[in-house]
């Protein structure tokens, strides 16, 4: 079973997430002047039709017909028919970019750029192994001989990093990888927008190189 540790770092990462699902919401708001085009086309028209049809009755003002259907015209004005640049959930990567970009303005960059770059090969690969099962021998103190036993929660075919961030976690030699993803659970529920955090700790070995090592969950 996958799990999601309780941290400050989680409580961060979804204030992030819903900023990113409310903020670009609002984009698919219309603005209020758009709506008045109809109104000035059917105005130009009627000052240029001689037609006593296309003159108002005196102290009434013109009212715009719209050139589409009534339904379509009440429709439009519902939120329902509002469209967000997110796609919706589980259709797609089209709002992938937008939670990177979120995330990285959230948390500035504070590791060097090799670190931060194993750091993010180690976080996606240990959270592929704890969600869908893959790789999980190559971490014997992250997901022991009982625990590789354990049927994967998730599909390897559903599964999807959407975004992905790695920063310093107290000290110089510990990390932290904060990971949001999707994917498909063994009763066929897709759901995205996920989080997850893995912490690492940096180890020297023998010869000196260092290595940064993921930790378990507690």
């Amino acid at each position: 079973m996958t799990t999601t540790p309780r941290s400050p770092h989680l409580l961060v990462l979804s204030t992030v997430i819903l900023a990113v699902v409310g903020g670009v919401a609002l984009l698919g708001v219309p603005h209020r002047h758009k709506q008045r085009a109809p109104a000035t086309a059917t105005a130009a028209h009627a000052a240029t039709d001689p037609s006593p049809a296309a003159a108002p009755p005196a102290g009434r003002p013109t009212v715009s017909r719209p050139p589409y259907p009534a339904s379509a015209a009440s429709g439009a004005s519902t939120p329902s028919a509002l469209e967000s640049p997110l796609p919706p959930h589980g259709d797609g990567v089209a709002g992938d970019r937008a939670i990177q970009h979120l995330l990285e303005m959230a948390w500035p960059a504070d590791l060097p750029a090799d670190d931060e770059r194993e750091l993010l090969i180690a976080g996606r690969a240990v959270l592929r192994a704890d969600a869908t099962g893959v790789g999980r021998a190559k971490w014997p103190s992250v997901f022991p001989a009982s625990n590789q036993a354990v049927a994967p929660a998730f599909a390897t075919a559903r599964f999807r990093i959407q975004a992905a961030i790695a920063r310093r976690d107290g000290s110089p030699d510990k990390a932290v990888v904060h990971l949001v993803w999707a994917g498909m659970d063994r009763g066929g529920t897709f759901t995205d927008l996920r989080i997850s955090d893995w912490h690492f700790t940096r180890t020297t070995s023998k010869k000196g190189a260092a290595t940064w090592t993921p930790q378990p969950h507690t």
